[in-house]
C-alpha cells in the first residue's frame, strides 16, 4: 500500500445545501453523510461556481471558471487539451479513475452530427457507427482518469456502462430503457418507472465503486495512491429511488418551504415574471408548481438521497474493511441545488435563489481535520487547489492559471476565512432561453445582475432575510450597499476573466 494519501470524491447530482441531516433538515435520513461530517469539516458557505452540470463539473475538474474552460452553459463538450488536476494526479503517481456521472461531453443530440461525445446517451444505447467513441470505443484517458465507468443520464432514463452492465443482468429493462432514452422528454419528467433496487444506477455505482476499492486493496495498481471519483445520478430527476426508501416519506408530512407562497410577486419581477410567463424548454426550468406537486416531489427527492446515503455507508464501510480509511480523504458534495418549492418553483434555472447555488461540502482528511462546522465562504473552484496542496503536490506541477483559494488553512482551522466573497457566474442556453447573469455573495448579503436590464437586480441580506423575500435592490437606505457590492462584482468579475490564448512576442 501507498504512504501517499487516497481520496475518493462523493458527487450527487442536484442536491441542495440544506437537504442533509447534518445540516439541520430534520426529516430527510443521512447517518452516514452524517458521519462523514461529524469527522470532517462541514461547510455551510459552499457556493458552486456555475448552478449548472456541465459548467460547475468542469470547474471542478480543471480549477478555473466556467468563462476559461468554456463550458460556460451544458451542451458543450470540454477541451480535451485543457488541464485537469486527474492528469496532474496520474502524473505525480496516483491512480485515476472516475464511476458514475461524469458530464463533460454532452449527453443530448448535437445541432451538427459531425460533433460527437463519449458520454451522448443515445449513442451509447445505439451506436451510429463502428467508429463513435462509445461502448468498446471509449477514449481512454479521459480527461486525466486512467480507468472510467461512466453514467450518462438519470434515474431510469440514462445509458453509459451502466446500459452494457444492464444488458447481461436484465435485457428486458434495459431494452425499456434503451427506448425511453430516444425520447428526451422523459429526461425531463419528474417520475419514472421504478425497477428493482438491484438494478438501479445508484446501486451500479456503490457495487463498481466497492469492486474497485478490492482491486485496488489486492494489489492490482501495484503501490500506487488512488483518485477516485464516484459521481451519483441521484437525487436529479426524473426520480426512481428504490420502493423501501420511497416509503419512508409520506408527502402529506413534507412541510412547504416558507416562501412558497412568493410565486404570486415574482411575476412582477423584472427578469423572472417573463420567464414564469412564457416557461422556457419544455418547463424544465423555472416552473411554477403546486403545493401536492412540491411535496410529492420533495418526498422523492428524500428517498433517492437516503438511498445514496446508505451506499454511501457500504462503501465507508468498504474502506473500513479493506484497512484503507486511515488513509483515505473523504469529500463529499454536489454538483448544483434545486429549488424545489423555494418560491412556488421547480427544478433550476437562471435566478437569484440559493436553493441552486448553496450546495454541500463536507471534507474529511485523516489526521487533519476534527469535527466541525464552518463558516467561511468557499467556491467549488476552491476544491482542486485544496486536494493538490492536501496531497503536497508542488505548485510547479498544478494545472497552470488555477483560480482558486487553497482552503488547507480553514481545514486546519475552521475559523479561519481565505475569501470575503464568492462570485458565481451563470450562463444558460438552452431551446430560446437565452440568458447571462452574475451572483456575487458575501457574508452578509448576495447580489445578482442580469445581462441586458439596466438598474435592476436582485439584493438579499442573508442575515435578516435568510428566505430571501425581500428585494433591497430599490431601496434608498441600501444605495451605498448596493453600490459597493456591484463595484466589487465588477473587480470579481474582472479579476477571474480568460488570459487565453497567452501572449506569445512583444516586450
Amino acid at each position: 500500500m501507498s504512504e501517499k494519501m487516497n481520496v475518493i470524491l462523493f458527487i450527487t447530482d442536484a442536491l441542495r445545501g440544506d437537504h442533509l441531516g447534518c445540516a439541520g433538515n430534520k426529516i430527510v435520513k443521512t447517518p452516514n453523510i452524517d458521519r462523514i461530517a461529524s469527522e470532517g469539516v462541514r461547510f455551510t458557505n459552499h457556493y458552486c461556481a456555475n448552478p449548472i452540470c456541465m459548467p460547475n463539473r468542469a470547474s471542478l475538474a480543471t480549477g478555473v471558471y466556467p468563462n476559461v474552460h468554456g463550458i460556460r452553459s451544458n451542451g458543450i463538450n470540454l477541451r480535451e487539451d485543457i488541464p485537469t488536476i486527474a492528469q496532474t494526479l496520474s502524473k505525480r503517481g496516483w491512480y485515476t479513475a472516475s464511476i458514475g456521472k461524469i458530464h463533460h461531453q454532452y449527453w443530448l443530440g448535437p445541432f451538427r452530427h459531425k460533433s460527437r461525445s463519449a458520454e451522448s446517451i443515445v449513442d451509447w444505447a445505439m451506436p451510429r457507427d463502428e467508429t463513435y467513441p462509445v461502448r468498446e470505443n471509449f477514449p481512454l484517458p479521459y480527461y486525466g482518469y486512467k480507468e472510467v465507468e461512466v453514467i450518462s443520464g438519470n434515474g431510469t432514463v440514462c445509458s453509459g456502462h451502466y446500459s452494457q452492465w444492464l444488458e447481461e443482468r436484465a435485457p428486458e429493462i434495459a431494452k425499456k430503457i434503451q427506448q425511453r432514452v430516444q425520447n428526451y422528454d422523459n429526461l425531463f419528467s419528474l417520475y419514472c418507472e421504478d425497477i428493482p433496487e438491484e438494478l438501479y444506477n445508484t446501486t451500479w455505482v456503490k457495487e463498481r465503486t466497492i469492486t474497485f476499492l478490492e482491486r485496488y486493496a489486492s494489489g492490482k495498481y501495484s503501490d500506487k495512491p488512488f483518485y477516485l471519483q464516484c459521481s451519483f445520478p441521484d437525487p436529479h430527476y426524473p426520480l426512481a429511488p428504490p420502493k423501501q426508501f420511497q416509503d419512508m416519506y409520506d408527502p402529506d408530512s413534507i412541510e412547504l418551504p416558507p416562501s412558497f407562497n412568493d410565486i404570486t410577486h415574482l411575476y412582477n419581477h423584472e427578469y423572472l415574471g417573463y420567464h414564469l410567463k412564457n416557461p422556457p424548454f419544455k418547463r424544465a426550468f423555472l416552473r411554477e408548481s403546486t403545493a401536492e406537486e412540491v411535496r410529492k416531489i420533495t418526498a422523492l427527492t428524500y428517498a433517492a438521497i437516503s438511498y445514496v446515503d446508505n451506499c454511501i455507508g457500504k462503501i465507508l464501510a468498504s474502506l473500513e474493511k479493506l484497512g484503507l480509511a486511515n488513509n483515505t480523504m473523504v469529500i463529499f458534495m454536489s454538483d448544483h441545488g434545486d429549488l424545489m418549492g423555494d418560491h412556488g418553483l421547480l427544478f433550476k434555472g437562471p435566478c437569484p435563489f440559493k436553493g441552486v447555488l448553496h450546495i454541500p461540502l463536507i471534507w474529511k482528511v485523516p489526521g487533519l481535520t476534527k469535527s466541525s462546522v464552518c463558516e467561511s465562504l468557499v467556491s467549488t473552484v476552491d476544491i482542486p487547489k485544496t486536494v493538490l496542496s492536501l496531497l503536497d503536490i508542488k505548485e510547479r506541477y498544478h494545472p497552470p492559471d488555477m483560480q482558486g483559494y487553497d482552503l488547507t488553512p480553514v481545514l486546519k482551522n475552521p475559523n479561519k476565512k481565505v475569501r470575503d466573497c464568492v462570485l458565481i457566474e451563470n450562463d444558460e442556453e438552452i431551446g430560446t432561453l437565452k440568458a447571462r447573469l452574475r451572483h456575487l455573495v458575501t457574508e452578509n448579503y448576495k447580489l445578482t445582475i442580469y445581462e441586458g436590464l439596466d438598474n435592476f437586480g436582485d439584493l438579499y441580506d442573508r442575515k435578516n432575510d435568510p428566505q430571501e423575500l425581500k428585494n433591497l435592490w430599490h431601496d434608498e437606505r441600501y444605495k451605498e450597499i448596493r453600490f459597493q457590492l456591484v463595484n466589487k462584482l465588477l473587480n470579481e468579475n474582472l479579476k477571474v476573466q480568460s488570459k487565453y490564448p497567452k501572449r506569445i512576442a512583444g516586450t
